[in-house]
């Protein structure tokens, strides 16, 4: 925390004290601000740049298989300032007094107004204040089209096929081989980086520096972002950057075998999901281990130790190599994962002395230049070494870790070394980064390809393009950022098309509800899905905007079918399309209706209640709200597969309030989770006093 920040708090404590108007107030603002700088510290102990892109895509990718164990200290420290951070609620009281006695020498207008402009400049000191700037201009709209025509499909036979064995170092950054301040710490992998194609520089553009976007780099050419709009939701994205064509893609229209294998789990930052997409035939993941009968001292928090990974990487390269047909085998490392690293059983043993300390990372990374190095040794004594290229990379720098301390004052850069027969060893400093590396590899197979994507081959000329854009100057990367984004999407974005239950839109399928914005070119503006309702309600378009859910957020009373779309535009026109309409596909740069009153307000699905277990029979749904809406809504009864059991149109003028709503329910099978929900205005809500589905007719029990 900054001087000026830590001065500007401390003042806000001065003026909360000094006066008793608005105290709690005061008090609360206090209490949100430092609520808001705690979670920022947390997130920078976990990703070392603050709130940045990666923590957007983590959140909306979810945290399913982080190994969040590991940082136990961590979240026991955020949880003691979220405490701390309630003691202004928590002291204005007893302080009232206090305040009482103050104020004949502090003026409480005056100590009100100096607590607003201080309060105002201790936000724009904070580091929240510049995250989110930074944020905004990463994904302020930006035209991409001057960088389109960079962006490279590599196409045509390989000159040169070869297997490929590409080993990810998780966070194994080339500054550990640095033998004045780690001396000796990676002897073999230092041995092999002299033996091989070794570039040094390697840098991590915006994008690269988590593990699926450094994989996502390395492989496509193009750095992570999320997609287009801010409040998306990756889980309601079907299909993982549909609109890239990367290097595994290329390779399995050459006839290559892709396997990936990795300790952790591979659902986590939807790592699965972008290998399953883009050419990899076979992905091995922690469950994969666990269902292989793997003992459980092989596991760490994160998933399977490197030991068993890698030993299963040489096994699954002698059966490739054997059957014949060319293949890239990539493999993940784990143990070197922030913040402490772990230590497999096969090293047990392994101990680095250092004049930094007892450090439990620095026999972690000792233990993978023993892993790593034996595998890349196996494989080149192997009968099959004269037809395999190996790939030593990092998945990304290190974040904040044990050694951070060490690191933060050493140039850093990512390892990236290419060990294969006939590839002459040497060391080359370029101007290079993740995105390259794709490339590289690449013309190593055949000399005439060498663009992955914005990626370019390390061996050709220096050139202009995305690596030199993000070296230089965040606003020249800008437009690669606005590319990559379109990728979420990409093809026909103009027609929208509902298919099994979710919409088309290019080539992605989102789950709506969902709302879409379009510029002035037809250009895909923003993709919200999260809020998306009350967005769509009270947000004016520049141009067209459309709102696509279920006919009962816009019908009333008799439905035009299952899904509907309405189009709006700046000039209030707008049209509803429903059925059929959005089956065949629906044209938002069509013409839509001239229309003077006000625009229709979309409806939202709110969750009253569930029944489980449902047997078959006729049933009474006896629902008694607490208050009821003031607008006419629907009201429903979903099954755990998405079928209708009940929906009926309840409009509550003329209804006596003090009675409940009964409606008859009829279910033709067992249910073992059955949904009640009403369909209500985005500015509503609707609580139940009690709910009950009572059997009625046969079976039933009086």
């Amino acid at each position: 925390m900054s001087i000026v920040l830590l001065s500007l708090l401390l003042l806000l404590g001065y003026l909360l004290v000094a006066g008793e108007r608005l105290a709690w107030t005061k008090a609360a603002l206090v209490s949100l601000l430092l609520a808001g700088l705690s979670a920022w510290w947390l997130v920078d102990r976990l990703s070392g740049n603050g709130i940045d892109a990666a923590t957007l895509y983590h959140l909306q990718a979810g945290m399913q298989g982080a190994g969040v164990a590991e940082f136990g200290a961590e979240l026991w420290m955020f949880g003691g300032l979220l405490l701390l951070s309630l003691s202004p609620l928590l002291l204005v009281g007893p302080l009232r007094g206090r305040l009482r006695r103050l104020r004949g020498r502090h003026p409480d207008g005056a100590v009100a107004a100096g607590f607003a402009v201080v309060f105002v400049a201790a936000v724009l000191a904070s580091p929240l204040y510049a995250d989110a700037r930074r944020l905004q201009r990463q994904l302020a709209p930006v035209d991409a089209g001057p960088v389109a025509a960079e962006y490279v499909v590599p196409a045509g036979p390989i000159a040169q096929p070869k297997n490929i064995v590409w080993i990810y170092g998780e966070s194994l950054e080339r500054t550990y081989l640095d033998q004045d301040v780690f001396p000796d710490l990676m002897p073999n992998l230092s041995t092999l980086v002299r033996q091989g194609l070794d570039f040094r520089g390697i840098a991590s553009p915006e994008g690269t520096g988590w593990t699926i976007a450094g994989i996502v780099g390395s492989l496509c050419g193009v750095p992570l972002t999320t997609a287009r709009g801010d409040e998306n939701s990756l889980g309601r994205m079907r299909e993982f950057l549909p609109g890239a064509h990367c290097l595994p893609d290329y390779l399995k229209a050459q006839g290559y075998r892709n396997v990936f294998l990795g300790g952790a789990d591979a659902a986590f930052a939807a790592k699965g999901s972008f290998l399953q997409r883009h050419g990899f035939d076979e992905v091995r993941d922690q469950a994969h281990y666990r269902a292989a009968g793997i003992a459980p001292e092989h596991f760490s928090n994160w998933g399977v130790h490197d030991d068993v990974l890698l030993d299963d990487a040489f096994e699954t390269f002698m059966s490739l190599s054997a059957a014949g047909a060319p293949f890239m085998l990539s493999a993940l490392t784990m143990d070197t994962h922030h913040p402490a690293g772990h230590l497999p059983v096969a090293c047990r043993d392994v101990r680095y002395r250092s004049a930094h300390g007892e450090i439990g990372l620095l026999n972690a990374l000792k233990c993978s230049d023993r892993l790593v190095s034996r595998l890349v040794e196996r494989i080149r004594t192997s009968p099959y070494a004269a037809d395999t290229l190996i790939v030593l990379a990092s998945d990304h720098l290190a974040m904040p870790n044990h050694l951070s301390h060490v690191l933060k004052d050493m140039p850093r850069e990512n390892l990236l070394v290419f060990l294969a027969p006939g590839v002459k060893p040497r060391q080359m400093t370029v101007p290079g980064s993740v995105l390259d590396s794709g490339a590289t590899l690449l013309s190593l197979l055949d000399p005439a390809q060498g663009a992955v994507g914005f990626g370019r081959s390390l061996l050709a000329p220096a050139h202009d393009g995305a690596t030199r854009a993000a070296l230089t100057d965040d606003g020249d990367f800008a437009p690669y950022l606005a590319y990559a984004r379109s990728l979420w999407t990409g093809g026909d974005v103009r027609t929208l098309r509902v298919e099994d239950g979710q919409l088309r839109l290019g080539l992605q399928h989102v789950k709506p509800p969902v709302m879409i914005e379009y510029d002035t070119d037809w250009g895909l503006g923003a993709i919200t899905m999260e809020d998306a309702p009350r967005q769509f309600g009270i947000d004016d378009p520049a141009n067209v905007r459309a709102y696509v859910d279920r006919c009962t957020a816009f019908d009333g009373g008799a439905l035009r079918g299952e899904w509907c779309a309405l189009l709006v535009d700046a000039g209030n026109n707008m049209k509803l399309f429903a059925g059929a309409d959005l089956e065949r596909g629906v044209r938002v740069d069509a013409p839509l209706d001239a229309s003077a009153g006000p625009r229709p307000r979309p409806r939202r699905a709110v969750w009253l209640g569930a029944e489980s277990a449902v047997v078959a029979g006729e049933y009474q749904l006896r629902l008694h709200p607490r208050e009821w809406p003031s607008h006419a809504f629907w009201l429903e009864a979903i099954a755990s597969d998405g079928r209708v059991v009940l929906r009926e149109w309840i409009d509550p003028e003329g209804r006596d309030p003090d009675r409940p709503i009964r409606l008859r329910v009829g279910v033709d099978e067992r249910i073992e989770d059955l949904e009640i929900r009403a369909w209500l205005d985005w500015a509503e809500f609707m609580e139940v006093d009690s709910m009950a589905m009572v059997r009625t007719g046969a079976g039933s029990r009086g």
